[in-house]
Formats: structure tokens, sequence, C-alpha cells
């Protein structure tokens, strides 16, 4: 997963459809529902298919690389896009471009269903990633439009709980889908979501505008941001296999880092950029999103290796490894609407500076991984830590994020705040994924000699090495020889897999303290920018 009003300077919204006081709880009963279910949809997706990355990896013959494209590629246009997607809905209507967005991902997970090799499924994830542009965004901007600031942070706590018990569903159901019917099921569950969703939005949701409805979009900066974060992580996933360089690995990073500079000179020169480079004139909006990219980061690396290590070094089931998770879902679920009010009551500083140490010590836990054993001796403790550090975190943050530029604006910063989680995990996924490599081969490397391993035997292993815990044995050795590199595979997954938790736990300390110098709570956005 600082307050700062709308100053008297912004123009009022566009409502297509005035909403009565008289009805206007009935009607947020209806919003809250609507927005929920369709961000929904992105978390169910999200989670089920982090859990069947394992089973994705050994029935599509996949590498390692491959299991980071079929997330980075939904992240990477998400990321990208996204910016967009809140532009539009402030322009053409919040609810209609969150519509669009809610088919387009419908479609999109069908192609993914129907994928029949990892090439498709990594082109029909990048589809996803745009339908999700456009819909992430809407869901908080149509929330944060209806409800005023006196009732927001407890409705997008609300938002908060009950996304968590439907993202509760993802892990579960998905590792039921991929052990009894097929992972091509984890895709289809999105298409009866998506229908309930549409038929609430335009039955019972009001359509909204901003106060740049007439103002051009920023195509320029999508294609440029777009370009820009594609090149990076391009280049740094596949740096992996390639080494940095390698002329496309090379080129891929200089363009992308050209890019982002283009975008960035673009968004300071246009007359409606899709990220306003102004609302970062806010310390608090300035700091939130800091606190958001240190603090998703770990995160996005926790969740792709960590089903890795409980399915293929642990021997958890698929469905096991999906309920492993249920504790974090549960105390969201729990605190979220409650840690909402938090803000409301006493601002965003405190509840996001000992939410992220809490967090630093459930990655702390999670990092003490020796071997196996029960469940609750083992992963039980971190995902507990970690959960309740979340729900201290995660709806105080989007609330100070929404309250910190003028209402007319809350489609983009919602859009800016998305795409920096989003970018968050793509680089902790790109970068994160290069250290644990790293540190499993030198490892094995290690570990083999140690193990008086024959050296043809080990020049012809360090070609599994991209794979993992997945590595095949080369053919026609000797059981125990084979035995001996499963137990250094086991040892080299943990010692590696615990040094990314490490790293995890300082980036959330250093979220903290950004939390700590940066949220100014009670400023409103006129005080803090001096206009």
């Amino acid at each position: 997963m600082g307050t700062i009003g709308r100053p008297p300077s912004v123009p009022p919204l566009i409502q297509t459809e005035p909403i009565r006081a008289a009805s206007k709880k009935r009607t947020g009963h209806w919003v809250l529902a609507a927005t929920i279910l369709g961000a929904s949809m992105a978390y169910i997706d999200g989670t089920a298919v982090n859990v069947a990355l394992p089973a994705l990896q050994e029935q599509l013959d996949a590498t390692i690389v491959d299991m980071q494209w079929v997330i980075e590629a939904y992240a990477l246009f998400l990321a990208s896009l996204i910016l967009v997607g809140g532009a539009l809905g402030d322009r053409y209507g919040r609810r209609l471009i969150y519509a669009i967005g809610i088919a387009l991902f419908a479609v999109a997970s069908v192609l993914c269903g129907i994928s029949e090799n990892v090439t498709e499924l990594i082109y029909f994830r990048a589809l996803q990633g745009i339908g999700g542009a456009l819909m992430i965004p809407g869901s908080l901007a149509i929330i944060t439009v209806f409800f005023d600031e006196s009732e927001r942070g407890k409705a997008i706590g609300t938002w908060g709980a009950f996304s968590a018990i439907t993202t509760a569903v993802g892990p579960v159901l998905g590792g039921w889908l991929v052990e009894e019917v097929s992972w091509r099921w984890i895709f289809f569950i999105n298409v009866p979501i998506a229908v309930v969703v549409l038929f609430l939005l335009f039955l019972r949701v009001p359509e909204s505008k901003g106060e740049l409805a007439k103002c051009k979009i920023d195509y320029w900066g999508a294609v440029l941001a777009t370009v820009g974060l594609g090149g990076i992580i391009y280049g740094l996933i596949e740096s992996a296999a390639l080494g940095f360089t390698d002329p496309i690995v090379f080129g891929s990073i200089l363009i992308g880092v050209i890019s982002i500079i283009a975008f960035v000179i673009v968004e300071h020169r246009v007359e409606a950029p899709m990220m306003p480079l102004k609302l970062f004139r806010s310390r608090t909006f300035s700091g939130a999103n800091l606190v958001t990219l240190l603090m998703y980061a770990p995160l996005g690396g926790a969740l792709f290796f960590l089903p890795f290590a409980m399915i293929q070094i642990f021997d958890y089931t698929v469905t096991g490894a999906g309920a492993s998770f249920m504790p974090i879902i549960i105390l969201l679920f729990l605190m979220s609407r409650w840690s909402g009010g938090l803000v409301d009551k006493y601002g965003a500083k405190l509840p996001l500076v000992v939410g992220n140490i809490i967090q630093a010590l459930g990655y702390a836990l999670f990092a003490l991984l020796g071997g196996g054993g029960n469940y609750f001796y083992t992963f039980f403790p971190g995902m507990f830590v970690l959960g309740l550090g979340l729900a201290l975190c995660v709806a105080p943050l989007t609330t100070a994020v929404m309250n910190a530029v003028p209402t007319a604006f809350s489609g983009t910063a919602s859009g800016i705040n998305n795409a920096v989680s989003r970018v968050s995990g793509l680089v902790a996924i790109a970068v994160l994924g290069i250290i644990m490599l790293f540190l499993f081969s030198s490892g094995m490397d290690n570990g083999m000699h140690l193990s008086d391993i024959p050296q043809e035997v080990q020049e012809a292993f360090k070609g599994e090495y991209i794979n993992l815990a997945n590595a095949e044995m080369p053919i026609g050795i000797s059981p125990e020889i084979e035995q001996k590199l499963n137990n250094l595979i086991k040892l080299s997954y943990v010692k590696s897999f615990n040094t990314l938790m490490y790293i995890a736990a300082v980036l959330c300390l250093l979220s903290a303290l950004i939390a700590w110098f940066m949220i100014r709570d009670g400023k409103k956005y006129k005080e803090e920018t001096n206009e």
C-alpha cells in the first residue's frame, strides 16, 4: 500500500451529475464499492501472479529473467502511463477513463489467460499495464473528489481495508487454481469483477472533471516517460545475463537516462504537463512521494523473491505459499480504516515514521531465515510484523498525498504517487535481481570449490545460475554430486535472500527518516508553496 487543502484560487470542479445532500451518504457507499472492486482487480491479479511465478517458470520452460519480465512488462507500462491516466481522468472525466481502464484490463486478462508461451504472456501483461494505468489513478481520484477532507481519511482507509480483503483472495485462490485447475484462470477471474464494476459505475457513480478539462494531453511527456523507464529497466534486467558492458545493455540504459532528462525538461515547459512540477513545491507532497519510493521498493522485491524461496527451497505448495501472506492482508483489513482516521486527528507523520520502523523489523525477521521448519516459527513472525507496519503506513501515506494538492489535481496526484510506487517496484525487482544473481552465483562458485565438485560439472552448471533455485542438474552426474549441488543451491539462495531482506530493512529506515523531516502536518498548499 501533511495535510494541504485546496486553495481558494482553484476553480470549482465540473460536476456533470450534481449530488444532492440528502442522497450523498448512500451514493458514497456505491462510490466506495465501485472504486474498491475496481482497484481489487489489480491487487488480486498482482498477488496471484507473484505466487504463480514458480509454476509459470516450470510450465512455460522460462528463466528467472523471463519471470522478471512477466512482472516488469505490466509494471513498466503501468508506471510510465499512469500519469497519463490521471491526467486523462481530470480532463475527460474520471468515471469515463476509469471505466475504459477496467474494460481494457479485463480484455488483456483474457488474452493473458489464452497465451501459448511466455513471450505472448509478456506482451499481454504489457497491455494489462496500459489498462491499469487508466484504471488505478481514477479509483482514488473519484474518492477524493466525492469526499471532503473531514471524511477523506476514513474513506481512503475503508478503501484500503476492503482492498486488502479482496487482495487476500489473490494468493490463496491463485495458488489453488494453479494446483487444481490451471494458471490461466488467475487471469480469467478478473472478468466477472470488471462486469460488476462497470455496472455500478454507470448506474450509481457521478462523473467529475478537473479545472484542466480543456487542456491538451501531454503526449510527449508520456512517450519520453515510457522510453525512459523502458530503457533503464530493460538494461538492468538484461544485464543479469549479458553484463553492463554489452552494447545493447549500455545503450538501453543510456537512452533511458537521456529520455528521463528530456521528460523533466518537457514537463517544465508544456502548458499542461502530465506531471506538474509545481506540485513538488509542496514539501509534504515531495516527502510523501520519497517515502513511497523507499517503502514500496523492498515490498516489490520481497513479494517477487519470497514465493520462490517458499516453493522451490522450502517445499511449500503454491496454495500454502499464497496463504502464508494472510497475516499481512488481515492486518491491513483490520487496521487500515483506523490508521486512516489517525491522519484526521493527528496527521500523517507519526504513523509513517512508526510504521516504517516496524516494517524494517519485519524484513529483519525474514533475514534471520536459516532453514525449513514450522511456518509459525519461520515466515509468520516476519509476515505479522511487516503487515503491522504496512497497516500503519498505507492509508496515512495515501491520504497525505491526496491532501497535499488542490482537489482539482487529485487524478494527477494519484497518478504521480502510483507511478512512484510502481517505478519503485520496477527498479527494485531489476536491481535486487542483479544483486540476487550475483550473490547466488558467488555462493555457488565458492561452495562448489569447497565441496570438491569436479571442474567439468562446475563449468556445466554455471549456465544454470540464471534460473536460481530452479536450476537443472547436469546430465550424467552421480547421486552424491547431485545431492551436494541441491544443498548448495538451497544454502546459496537462502543466504542471498537474507541479504536482500537486510537491504529492504535499511530502505524502510530511510523512509521513516524522510517522513520525519519532510511531512508537515497541518500545512496548506498555499503555505508550503507561498502561492
